[in-house]
C-alpha cells in the first residue's frame, strides 16, 4: 500500500478514486464492497460493486472522542441477507474502509476502522452505525470492589476451562418453543439449574456459530428445559446440535464448591457493607478486634 502515491494522484486534480470497504465477522467470514462501477481486488479480497453498500462521510477528531458514520445498504443484495442481519451475525463486525485509487488499486489510504454498532432497516433497506476505534475508550475503566466476582467464567481472568466434562455438553434439541425454550431428553447428569447464567451455543443447522445466555435450567422426569433470555435469531430446528455450558452466580461458595476455582476468585466475600461503614462504637456490644468474617470465627 503506497500512500505517497495515492497523495501525488490526488494533486493532479484529475483523480481517479473510490472507496473500499471490507467486513470481518466475526465468524470469520470477510465481505468486501466497493463504491466504483467494477470490481478492485487488493490484499487478497475482491471489493464488489453493486453490492448494496455505501457510506456516508466520516466524522473525525483529533481527540479521544468517538469518530463515527453510516453504512447504508440493500437488502436485496446477494452478500448481505436480511437473515444474516436479524440473526445478529453482523453485530460488532470489524469494518475498515479505503480511499483507493481504482486504476491502481496499491495507492491507497485507510480513512476509518472500526465495527458495527446498531443496525436498523427501513424501506428495504439497511442502516448500519460504524464506530471507530475510540469507541472502545468511551467504556468504563477500573474494577469495582464487591461481594461478587466481576469475571466472566472462562475469561483470563477466571481461567477455568469450561470444556471439562463436568460443566459442558453437546447434545441435540428434542423440541423448541419460540426460539427460547429448548427441550432435551438425557442430562440427568447435571442437577437441576446447573446450567443457569451459562450458555447455549448452537453447533450445527442454520442458527451455527450463534449462542444465548440462559435463564432458567428445570429438570422435569427425564426431560431438561432451558430457558433463554432472548430468542436466538435465527432458525433453530429439533436435531440442532447445540452446547450447553454451566453457569456461575458470582459467588464465592459458587466458585469453590462448583468450580473448585477459588483461587482465581475476583470477588471480595469479606467486605464490610454500608451499614458498616457508617456503624459507631456501642457499649453493650462486642469490641474484641477480631475479624467480622463469619468463616473466621466472627460476627457480621
Amino acid at each position: 500500500m503506497t500512500v505517497d502515491a495515492l497523495i501525488a494522484h490526488l494533486s493532479t486534480g484529475a483523480t481517479h478514486v473510490c472507496h473500499c470497504w471490507a467486513v470481518v465477522r466475526q465468524d470469520g467470514l470477510t465481505l468486501g464492497f466497493t463504491d466504483h462501477d467494477r470490481p478492485i481486488r487488493f490484499d487478497g479480497l475482491d471489493f464488489m460493486p453493486e453490492a448494496g453498500l455505501s457510506a456516508r462521510a466520516i466524522s473525525s477528531t483529533t481527540g479521544l472522542s468517538v469518530n463515527n458514520t453510516e453504512a447504508i445498504g440493500v437488502l436485496a443484495a446477494a452478500a448481505i441477507t436480511e437473515a444474516d442481519i436479524e440473526a445478529g451475525r453482523y453485530d460488532c463486525a470489524q469494518v475498515t474502509t479505503w480511499l483507493v485509487q481504482w486504476d491502481n488499486p496499491e495507492a491507497r489510504q485507510i480513512r476509518f476502522k472500526g465495527t458495527i454498532g446498531e443496525i436498523t432497516r427501513a424501506s428495504g433497506g439497511f442502516q448500519a452505525e460504524l464506530r471507530g476505534l475510540t469507541d472502545a475508550l468511551n467504556q468504563p475503566q477500573g474494577r469495582s470492589y464487591l461481594k461478587t466476582c466481576s469475571a466472566v467464567l472462562g475469561d483470563e481472568r477466571c481461567r477455568f476451562d469450561t470444556n471439562t466434562a463436568n460443566h459442558t455438553i453437546e447434545i441435540a434439541v428434542e423440541a423448541i418453543e419460540n426460539k427460547q425454550v429448548y427441550q432435551f431428553t438425557g442430562v440427568s447428569q447435571f442437577e437441576s439449574r446447573w446450567f443457569e447464567s451459562g450458555s447455549l451455543e448452537i453447533q450445527s443447522g442454520a442458527a451455527a456459530g450463534l449462542s444465548g445466555v440462559i435463564k432458567l435450567d428445570e429438570v422435569s422426569g427425564e426431560d431438561r428445559i432451558i430457558t433463554l433470555w432472548q430468542p436466538i435469531r435465527a432458525l433453530v430446528e429439533m436435531g440442532d446440535i447445540v452446547r450447553l455450558v454451566a453457569g456461575c452466580d458470582k459467588r464465592a461458595e459458587t466458585c469453590r464448591e462448583k468450580f473448585e476455582n477459588l483461587l482465581n476468585y475476583q470477588g471480595f466475600p469479606a467486605i464490610p457493607g454500608d451499614d458498616w461503614l457508617v456503624s459507631v462504637p456501642r457499649s453493650d456490644g462486642s469490641n474484641t478486634g477480631q475479624s467480622r468474617d463469619p468463616d473466621e470465627g466472627g460476627d457480621r
